[in-house]
């Protein structure tokens, strides 16, 4: 239900983020915990900038966007975080399952929101 035509784009530039990521990652894991935190937090952040923009842009197109949206924002929010958190001293990795749990509910509120929208539609 991509609803922009420009899937090919955004695929793409999250493709090559999740390339730049895991390199990032595999450095990481030879460094610090900080280092590791700090990568996952630049990634959080641009990931859900773009989740972000583009809940926008689909929401009159597709709709029942507003879970992308509220996750989009909420990523940016914690991936800064973690990226702030990362120059701690005391920095540990245990924050990140949080944001994942997070994360996948709010992917699990938009599959039934867009499915509700979708069954109307075919009404």
């Amino acid at each position: 239900m991509a609803g922009t035509g420009s899937t090919d784009r955004v695929g793409t530039t999250n493709v090559a983020l999740g390339l730049a990521t895991a390199a990032g990652m595999i450095t990481a894991a030879f460094s610090t915990i900080g280092t590791a935190l700090l990568v996952f937090g630049i990634w959080a952040l641009l990931s859900g900038a773009i989740q972000l923009v583009v809940a926008i842009r689909r929401r009159r197109t597709v709709g029942a966007q507003w879970p992308m949206v509220i996750s989009g924002g909420l990523s940016v929010l914690a991936g800064a975080s973690f990226a702030a958190m990362s120059a701690s001293a005391t920095s540990s990795l245990s924050t990140v399952a949080g944001y994942s749990a997070f994360g996948a509910f709010w992917f699990l509120v938009s599959v039934l929101a867009l499915s509700i929208r979708s069954r109307r539609e075919k009404r």
